[in-house]
């Protein structure tokens, strides 16, 4: 798709639009809240999106909203991968991109033997190259990463809970105001075979589900500090008409993960169908010009 970044944007959007979802999209009155996502890809264009887009970047945006004790421990930030130091990087870490989605690695103990981890991870560094050269915004047309420079993170690894897991909560938010959420378990070690479960803002939870992943149908206990994490993700949503904020959950320390302003790219299809509409009514987007 990156071969083809010259076809205009609209084209595009329509075009994927209908593959993954089997619908035409409408620009000109959009109701549903994938339709939405398309029309937010063209045409909204805050510089605080294309900065909260940026892994790197949007750290200093949750500090200047106060809330930079939830940031997770970064150990190193690079532009070029060659200059990647991995002997001075803790046992444990993960590497992230800082200008897409999918693009991280979690190495659990690098120390183990030390021979072969020096070899594995040297190995790997033209796959952080590929990863730097990948154009999100040519792909699905997000015009957040447009421009960001691409760069390497290292970050803390997240401990797991005792079934081995660590459930992300991703709030849906609407003008600074969560309206619903979702929890995604058993995604860690392979992404495919996640499962999640959606919940309302009291936590209660939702018969809805996404078809491109399988439905968590065990009871989750809400977290004891979850009014926190509502008013974290309500914070750091404030001024935007759509964002997603996931936040972790470890021991009752809320740790930011990221702001997603594209949520699958705005390509999901949802079970009922009806809830694409109820999204849909609590995004506004006539103040920026719908």
């Amino acid at each position: 798709m990156q071969a083809l970044s010259f076809l205009p944007d609209k084209f595009v959007v329509r075009v994927q639009y209908f593959l993954k979802t089997g619908r035409l999209l409408n620009l000109k009155y959009p109701n549903r809240f994938t339709e939405k996502i398309q029309w937010y890809k063209l045409f909204y264009k805050d510089p605080d999106l294309k900065r909260c887009s940026d892994k790197y970047a949007v750290r200093e945006y949750v500090m200047e909203r106060g809330c930079g004790n939830i940031l997770n421990e970064l150990y190193g930030v690079w532009s070029d991968v060659g200059l990647i130091d991995f002997s001075g990087l803790p046992s444990s870490f993960i590497l992230k991109a800082t200008h897409g989605s999918g693009t991280n690695l979690i190495v659990e103990d690098k120390d183990k033997d030390k021979d072969k981890a020096k070899v594995d991870l040297e190995n790997l560094r033209p796959i952080f190259k590929g990863w730097l050269k990948y154009n999100t915004s040519a792909i699905g047309r997000e015009w957040g990463y447009k421009g960001i420079k691409p760069k390497i993170i290292a970050e803390k690894v997240l401990p797991r809970d005792s079934r081995g897991d660590l459930p992300d909560f991703k709030f849906f938010c609407f003008d600074g105001r969560v309206y619903c959420l979702y929890v995604m378990v058993d995604y860690v070690d392979d992404h495919v075979e996640g499962k999640l479960a959606f919940y309302d803002r009291e936590f209660r939870p939702l018969n809805v589900f996404r078809k491109d992943f399988k439905p968590f149908k065990e009871v989750m206990e809400k977290p004891k500090n979850f009014d926190e994490m509502l008013r974290v993700a309500e914070r750091l949503s404030e001024g935007f008409p759509h964002v997603r904020v996931d936040l972790y959950n470890i021991e009752g320390a809320i740790v930011f993960g990221e702001m997603t302003f594209y949520n699958a790219s705005g390509y999901t299809v949802f079970d009922p169908d009806s809830f694409d509409y109820e999204l849909g009514e609590h995004f506004d987007l006539k103040r920026v010009g719908l």
